[in-house]
């Protein structure tokens, strides 16, 4: 193409390519801020939308997150507050199960009042994005088209779509997933661990009241968690071997509550399959470099992690925060916002939180995967001092609700 040709190519300040939760939520939030954007979204919009079993734990800085891009009203009515999170070792045990329990009243006394967090619908989550996406000014949405290559050049990118379409940007987002096609076009590498594990998902209506609580069984095949939903609802998380997982989801529906509540109705009650359910594999997948030139990682084109804690998406939306942090500050003082030396501010800021994060829920695995008798007292003392020390319970609080002072401003 002649360079007459490339300057009449679209040239936006943002290109975000992928347009799951991360990806149209940071379009969003650039385009409030008054940069030209573009949004690359793959999905055909005349194909329905597809299923999705996923509930996820919203933590309270990334919900204001998400009241900064205006769809909170819209959510009204289909989330659950998150009071609290337990632990529990059910591994065997001289002195019964050791575990910990901690909520709202952990946190400092004037947000004691507010949830931890919300307990969101994935589909909702999605539809209220698009919803709003719809109709924010500013913001180009591009459907049913995907990324195809990507060119840097001195000023910014070129990306070339699958119909041919050329769109130029001085800052390309990489939201496009674990297989992330802007990462491999950016020449980074990835590194992390196939678990050996696949997990069981599902809705399931329960018998006794959640209160609000995400309560987790630690076993030695792997946790068993469940997240609360309305309606005494809740959606669980059964970790099982490679393979095991997915026998159980091919099993007609009345083998697999029969086997849910032979294995588990003492911990979370008695409970019955209620809409789909799927399996997935547990992978951990890490980028070595979040960002490339002209190019950032966010979301799970960055980091994939153990989902124990239910930290991913909130991951992912530190990584929007920051990246309009960045570009907001470079824009101030006259930079570029998709220059290296803004770049590099982005990388600094998250990459050893996303892997700190990936890290520690590995570790969280490992140590309670398992019925080692020389780990089961450690991990007793461990649950203990958290029960029992309230600065450290109360840390732990504040961390799992994304709520400290260095966050992202759109969190804090």
């Amino acid at each position: 193409m002649t360079d007459t040709a490339q300057k009449s190519d679209p040239v936006y300040d943002l290109a975000v390519v992928g347009a799951g939760p991360v990806g149209t939520s940071l379009a969003i939030l650039a385009a409030q801020r008054g940069f030209s954007v573009v949004l690359v979204d793959a999905r055909d919009p005349d194909a329905p939308a597809r299923e999705d079993t996923r509930t996820f734990a919203i933590v309270r800085g990334s919900w204001r997150l998400l009241d900064a891009v205006g769809i909170t009203a819209d959510l009204s009515g289909l989330t659950e507050p998150l009071n609290g999170l337990e632990a529990v070792d059910g591994g065997r045990h001289w002195f019964g199960a050791p575990g910990v329990l901690f909520g709202t009243d952990d946190l400092p006394e004037d947000d004691a009042d507010q949830p931890l967090g919300q307990m969101v619908p994935a589909g909702a989550l999605q539809a209220a994005l698009d919803s709003a996406c719809a109709r924010t000014d500013g913001l180009e949405w591009i459907r049913g088209r995907l990324f195809a290559q990507m060119e840097t050049l001195p000023g910014g990118a070129r990306l070339t779509l699958s119909d041919g379409r050329i769109l130029r940007a001085g800052l390309v987002a990489a939201c496009d997933g674990m297989k992330s096609s802007v990462r491999q076009a950016a020449g980074i590498q990835t590194e992390g661990r196939d678990y050996d594990q696949s997990v069981f998902a599902a809705n399931v209506k329960l018998a006794r009241p959640h209160d609000g609580i995400a309560r987790q069984l630690f076993t030695p095949e792997g946790p068993f968690a469940t997240l609360p939903m309305p309606g005494n609802r809740a959606n669980l998380a059964w970790y099982m071997k490679r393979g095991a997982a997915e026998a159980i989801a091919a099993l007609p529906v009345e083998d697999i509550n029969a086997e849910l509540n032979a294995r588990f109705s003492e911990f979370a009650g008695p409970m019955e399959i209620d809409g789909p359910h799927t399996a997935y594999p547990l992978v951990m997948q890490l980028a070595t470099r979040m960002v490339g030139p002209r190019t950032a990682l966010l979301g799970d084109a960055a980091h994939r992690i153990n989902p124990l804690a239910g930290q991913g998406l909130n991951l992912g939306f530190k990584d929007v925060g920051a990246l309009i942090d960045v570009m907001c500050e470079a824009r101030e003082v006259g930079l570029d916002p998709g220059s290296d030396v803004s770049l590099e501010q982005y990388e600094k800021w998250r990459r050893f939180d996303a892997t700190a994060a990936a890290m520690f829920m590995d570790g969280i695995d490992r140590a309670f995967s398992n019925d080692n008798l020389a780990l089961k007292p450690l991990r007793g003392l461990a649950l203990t001092l958290a029960r029992k020390v309230t600065p450290l319970r109360r840390a732990m609080a504040r961390q799992a609700s994304a709520d400290q002072a260095h966050l992202p401003s759109l969190m804090r």
